[in-house]
């Protein structure tokens, strides 16, 4: 199933003979590259990662300096008022930590597992949204014509009826229920056409560009053919199912770092000082001049312990809320298992189901088509009326778009059956659109950066706008 899911498909012409329809591949390729909740996410994911490097500073040395000029301003006793400069530097190791660093380190990989995820989650979720604004803009376009193409058919039957009212052919009764008619379908075509409006502005949203002639998608691979094997792949492979487990990880991870704050830490360290007395040594000694030094210089080396006896349980209450937050996730992780359960089976059903609106309205459009060429053979030899045809023409129309809904319904959730199983992603859609985003670069950048210096630039939006003029439809 990986990789297959939009293998290219023959080129389709489309009614009004375009050069080249945008295909689907090529709109997931740009919601992809451009689509700001993707984009965001991938920022987010990064931040993940700087946790990581945040952990990693705790096993590192500590090195500071202190530099000051000082001047007494009060003195007893002998000598007088004097002032000097001062300057230090101050080291520290950590050598134990009680598993402290190590946990965080751990904790915030896994936070890194559970924002790839996350990142997952969201790709399929968005090319969900994306493949429904595809469909929906091509379901539209579908009615909006076939409402078109009604109006000129009833157009036609209103001009034939009046004909044939001038000579006495028909009744005027017959001229006003052709006109009501048309009446009724000239306002289905205008709620048809802007609801056409409202899927292209939200295929604007979703992928970013106005959409042009839009190809047929392709085939979706094959689906499980029962709710129960879908499942199981779903629990096997959702990415929030393996986001929230990896979260709950973390949070276990949590608790064992505020644990260690009972416990005692070793470190080692250094200090050196240096103080100038500004040749005035002698003065603020009240001893001969050239007696002492103007300069003092001092170094020291040391292990330094915390043990910790009482902190006011202050320790005890952060161990036990740490607790209760993973308590929570443990919770929101079964919510999570419910909702990819029931969206998995419920996608399966909308799917089985469209299909099956999809045989029984391909039957429907044909006998409609029959129906319609008979009724109007009958009228001509009196033995239906202006009424009978409308309404066999009004229900081919219906029936063809119940046909063009199914066939958009079926499609999207397929597509939505397969991101519950986890298989809507980038890399299962082989977009073809350039090298996919690689979170692992990014880990593998920072992750083990111990400069304080080394930002990045600062950020810029990768996400498109999509502010302008709305081109005129064709």
């Amino acid at each position: 199933m990986r990789g297959g899911l939009l293998a290219a498909a023959a080129a389709i012409a489309l009614a009004g003979g375009a050069a080249h329809a945008e295909t689907l591949r090529e709109a997931l390729v740009r919601t992809y590259q451009s689509n700001p909740t993707i984009t965001a996410q991938r920022q987010q994911l990064r931040t993940l990662d700087e946790g990581v490097a945040i952990a990693r500073a705790g096993l590192r040395p500590q090195v500071s300096a202190t530099a000051g000029v000082n001047q007494d301003v009060v003195t007893t006793g002998r000598g007088s008022l004097g002032r000097n400069f001062n300057a230090g530097v101050d080291v520290s190791y950590p050598l134990f930590n009680s598993g402290r660093v190590r946990n965080l380190i751990a904790a915030a990989d896994t936070r890194v597992e559970a924002g790839r995820a996350t990142l997952r989650a969201t790709e399929g979720d968005v090319f969900t949204e994306a493949v429904g604004a595809y469909m929906d803009v091509i379901r539209d376009r579908s009615i909006v014509s076939l409402n078109q193409n009604q109006v000129r058919v009833l157009e036609t039957n209103l001009q034939a009826t009046r004909d044939r009212f001038e000579v006495g052919d028909l009744t005027r009764t017959d001229v006003a229920q052709s006109e009501a008619r048309l009446s009724l379908s000239r306002s289905n075509l205008a709620i048809a056409e802007g609801r056409l409006t409202a899927s292209e502005e939200n295929y604007r949203r979703v992928i970013g560009a106005w959409p042009g002639d839009l190809a047929p998608p392709p085939p979706l691979p094959p689906l499980p053919t029962t709710p129960e094997q879908a499942v199981d792949v779903a629990l096997a492979n959702n990415p929030d199912l393996i986001a929230i487990n990896s979260q709950i990880r973390a949070a276990g991870l949590d608790v064992d770092v505020l644990r260690s704050d009972r416990l005692p830490t070793l470190s080692s360290v250094g200090s050196s000082r240096y103080i100038n007395y500004l040749g005035r040594a002698d003065e603020q000694a009240g001893v001969p001049q050239g007696t002492l030094d103007n300069s003092q210089t001092s170094a020291s080396v040391g292990v330094q312990a915390r043990i910790p006896i009482y902190q006011g349980g202050l320790v005890g209450a952060r161990v036990r809320q740490a607790q209760a937050l993973r308590g929570q996730l443990l919770e929101q992780g079964i919510a999570v298992e419910r909702g990819i359960i029931s969206q998995t089976r419920a996608a399966f059903a909308s799917y089985q189901a469209a299909l099956e609106a999809i045989r029984s309205n391909e039957i429907a459009v044909a006998a409609n088509e029959l129906a319609l060429e008979g009724t109007r053979a009958e009228q001509t030899v009196g033995t239906r009326n202006v009424l009978d045809v409308l309404n066999a023409e009004q229900e081919l129309l219906q029936s063809q778009v119940q046909l063009v809904t199914a066939r958009r319904d079926a499609y999207v959730a397929g597509f939505a059956l397969l991101n519950a199983m986890g298989r809507a992603e980038a890399e299962d859609l082989n977009l073809d659109g350039g090298a996919l985003y690689d979170p692992v670069a990014n880990y593998n950048r920072v992750s083990r950066r111990a400069s304080d210096w080394a930002d990045d630039a600062d950020a810029a939006p990768v996400a498109t706008r999509t502010y302008g003029p709305t081109p005129e439809r064709q």
